[in-house]
């Protein structure tokens, strides 16, 4: 949550949306975070900020999802986990773990780019989370990683490897380096970040489960250990469940602060800042004596306007601006790029139809986690009957609205839905009349995620009075994905078919957070 220069004081989550399992590093006294994308494209997102408080979304790191073709359809929890970003030789460098391929690396010489194509350092099933030390006193590198017990069969526990200094391949097969089971209590070990501070080699990791589970410091004079372990965030009695998994960096001044996920449902791994410090006992002391801060001093850095990554936008020349994410690698031809603002989707064939989850042409953005309303016009193009675009919210269960073209050729106002078991969508409100295929379409999210969608078919785009919202269909509750938070969606499709079936223009994407925060 962006904060006002003049306050002294900012307020959690500082980014409030699914920016999951978030590194941090400082680079002069600029600061970057990168985060999960799983299975959505553009990949690695990349973050910025001057004083560890507002965030401005700058890029991605990744283009497209390799191999080109597994990824041609949504695996909304596969490709990119938990990665870990470096600045070293003067070349920023992400490394991450598709747990069905391996760890990949991605570098460039500066956050804008350009980053190369990804480099597969390590083939391997489960190898998830790896994180790279450059060890400048000896010349030499390491890697740490944990595993995915979904496809290698093995968990908590971290494993290291000696690493060429290129950052190209490992040097050795790897050896466990903290081995969880032998921890009494301590499960779901994973996500470390590894560093060197006073003489040790420090790996922070999480533990516990996303969920429930707490943040955990180890310590070793070398390298492959043995390590000492100790909780150094939990949950205690604050309302923060959870809090882990993420990144410590320092200030100019010598500040220490460390950025950590919250899970929070359909909003997803929201981030918080946390104070830290260095102990009497020389161990980390994150948040308020081990338990997270809600609200807390500023760091100790030049005052920034607000700031935070951008979610409206006007779709100058067709294009999608940086918040916007395909739910798969984007093929050519899904839109149409022009001279003027708005965004034109082909409503493209699909024997998917019936079901806005199995589609890779789905343009998503990070459902905000504070109660808001989104709204965008919409106009169906000169179409095929049964081609339909529209606004939707996106997870195990969906809900979207929007227009269809009806076999007579009208156009109609349409709202539907699926529960997580179904295997199609169904009507949520009877289909109404959508005079000149124009509406625009609102979505008021109230806390717990809860949807109310609403429409206005009025000629209100040529200015005129409009016929004003109307309420449409039930409250849907927003639901994640397995790993993702609930995502909104804009959508242009058509039922299998021959020939173009028309385009539909989306403009004037708006979202209005309200003053009263969501559910904590």
């Amino acid at each position: 949550m962006s904060a006002a220069p003049d306050d002294p004081v900012y307020r959690n989550p500082v980014l409030d949306a699914d920016w999951s399992d978030p590194d941090v590093i400082r680079v002069g006294d600029d600061f970057y975070l990168t985060a999960s994308s799983f299975g959505r494209v553009p990949g690695l997102p990349l973050l910025h900020s001057r004083d560890l408080v507002n965030w401005t979304l700058v890029g991605h790191a990744l283009g497209r999802l390799e191999p080109e073709g597994e990824f041609a359809v949504p695996r909304h929890d596969c490709g990119v986990w938990a990665p870990s970003l470096r600045h070293h030789d003067g070349r920023f460098w992400i490394f991450w773990g598709d747990p069905d391929q391996g760890v990949f690396q991605v570098n460039a010489p500066e956050i804008r780019g350009p980053w190369t194509r990804p480099h597969l350092v390590k083939a391997g099933k489960g190898l998830i989370d790896p994180c790279p030390l450059w060890y400048d006193e000896t010349g030499e590198a390491y890697l740490v990683h944990a595993w995915a017990k979904s496809r290698s069969g093995v968990k908590n526990r971290l494993t290291g490897h000696r690493m060429h200094p290129h950052g190209t391949e490992l040097l050795d097969e790897g050896k466990v380096i903290v081995d969880g089971d032998r921890l009494p209590g301590w499960f779901t070990l994973e996500g470390p970040k590894l560093y060197r501070h006073d003489g040790w080699f420090w790996i922070l990791a999480p533990a516990g489960g996303v969920e429930t589970g707490w943040q955990g410091a180890f310590r070793s004079r070398a390298f492959f250990g043995p390590y000492e372990e100790k909780v150094v965030l939990e949950q205690k009695d604050t309302g923060v469940n959870g809090p882990h998994q993420g990144g410590w960096v320092r200030t100019p001044s010598g500040e220490d602060w460390f950025l950590h996920f919250q899970q929070r449902g359909a909003y997803g791994r929201v981030v918080h800042l946390q104070p830290m410090r260095w102990g009497e006992d020389s161990w980390p002391v994150i948040g308020d004596d081990g338990a997270p801060v809600i609200e807390h001093r500023r760091p100790d850095l030049p005052p920034q306007k607000p700031a935070a990554p951008a979610t409206d936008d006007d779709f100058p020349g067709g294009r999608p601006g940086r918040q916007w994410q395909w739910t798969a690698n984007p093929r050519d031809g899904w839109a149409t790029h022009h001279s003027a603002d708005g965004l034109r989707l082909t409503c493209v064939r699909t024997p998917d139809a019936h079901d806005l989850r199995l589609l890779p042409n789905v343009l998503t953005q990070r459902l905000p986690g504070t109660p808001c309303t989104v709204e965008v016009d919409l106009r169906l193009d000169d179409g095929e009957p049964g081609a339909r675009a529209g606004l939707a919210v996106l997870g195990d269960a969906y809900s979207w609205i929007g227009l269809e073209r009806g076999p007579d050729g009208t156009v109609r106002l349409v709202h539907r839905f699926a529960e997580t078991v179904a295997e199609q969508e169904r009507d949520a409100a009877p289909p109404r009349p959508a005079p000149g295929g124009r509406a625009r379409l609102r979505v008021d999210i109230g806390a717990g995620a809860r949807c109310r969608f609403s429409y206005d078919t009025g000629d209100d785009t040529q200015g005129g009075a409009g016929e004003g919202f109307r309420p449409s269909g039930q409250v849907f509750a927003a639901t994640p994905w397995r790993w993702v938070g609930a995502l909104l969606g804009l959508v242009a499709l058509a039922p299998t078919g021959q020939g173009h079936a028309g385009t539909a223009t989306f403009t004037q994407f708006r979202i209005r957070i309200q003053e009263k925060r969501a559910d904590r």
